[in-house]
């Protein structure tokens, strides 16, 4: 295979954007310029990538698979660039993480694997809990630092915080929907749909403010604090919910697939970010993981 790394930067930034005109801004690149990449990327792998249609664009089954090995691989060069200037090898210690059951699942995987690939001298312990008791070790000095949405935080004031990044809230619907069709929906059409919530602490907060500004009663079929369940519901036609994109997956468990359309008066994005007790001094392991997390928020204008 001949591609760029370029063509990867360019395709993980369509991903993440969501259309061509976005990865364009986000990369001060042309469109067009753009386009040639992911076209010349596709026939290089010899696979179609994206598919086009006159609302913009979606990853095809190959493309989200493609998609994480482009992360990867744009990862670990930008890591291989700073290991000979941060000291990264030099770095021992013990690191204590805590993140939330959803952050666990989605935003810590990849970071953690690339932290002990870089520091393999220091100790990691990671601990999983809710937001609430998280913020209490942080305050009693058991934890060095936490990955957990940000607007789930009860005492904003006592920690430091920075963003890793910003999902946008899109409506999920079985493929086929009516609504999948109009590509674009308003807040007032999901009042006649049956509704699947997903009831964790993380987001219950944007959730119920998705109603309390319609002044309606959502029509909850299913309540739920899997998002696997979520997915199998709305993916076989149970009901329609509105979650977060870092969640979100084109297949069930089962392989049904599951469509979105964006809410034309929608949610503000939540943020996942890295969480430290205000006042502190990390430690060198603390303050490498941190520097790390926020190496990805970056990477792209690199």
């Amino acid at each position: 295979m001949s591609f760029s790394f370029q063509q990867l930067r360019y395709f993980v930034a369509v991903a993440e954007q969501g259309s061509i005109s976005g990865a364009a801004r986000e990369l001060f690149a042309s469109q067009s310029t753009i386009t040639e990449a992911i076209k010349a990327l596709e026939s290089d792998l010899g696979v179609t990538l994206v598919q086009r249609h006159a609302r913009g664009m979606a990853l095809t089954h190959r493309g989200h698979t493609f998609l994480r090995h482009a992360q990867r691989i744009l990862a670990e060069v930008s890591h291989a660039r700073s290991t000979f200037t941060a000291g990264r090898q030099r770095i021992t210690g013990t690191l204590n993480l805590g993140v939330t059951s959803l952050v666990a699942g989605y935003a810590l995987p990849e970071l953690l694997a690339r932290y002990r690939r870089a520091f393999p001298a220091t100790a990691v312990s990671v601990y999983e809990d809710s937001p609430e008791y998280l913020e209490h070790f942080l305050l009693g000095g058991e934890l060095d630092v936490a990955l957990l949405f940000l607007s789930a935080l009860n005492e904003p004031s006592a920690f430091n915080s920075e963003v890793i990044k910003r999902y946008p809230f899109r409506l999920w619907v079985p493929v086929g929907h009516r609504l999948a069709e109009e590509g674009r929906v308003q807040r007032s059409r999901l009042a006649d749909e049956h509704y699947v919530l997903l009831d964790l602490d993380e987001i219950r907060a944007s959730t119920e403010s998705l109603w309390r500004d319609m002044r309606q009663t959502p029509r909850i079929a299913y309540r739920t604090t899997s998002v696997e369940a979520v997915r199998s519901l709305v993916a076989t036609g149970a009901g329609v919910s509105v979650l977060p994109d870092l969640m979100y997956r084109p297949w069930s468990l089962e392989g049904d697939r599951i469509g979105v359309a964006e809410l034309v008066d929608g949610l503000a994005p939540v943020a996942v970010g890295v969480v430290s007790r205000r006042g502190t001094q990390l430690s060198a392991a603390a303050a490498a993981f941190v520097e790390m997390a926020l190496e990805k928020t970056s990477l792209r204008q690199g």
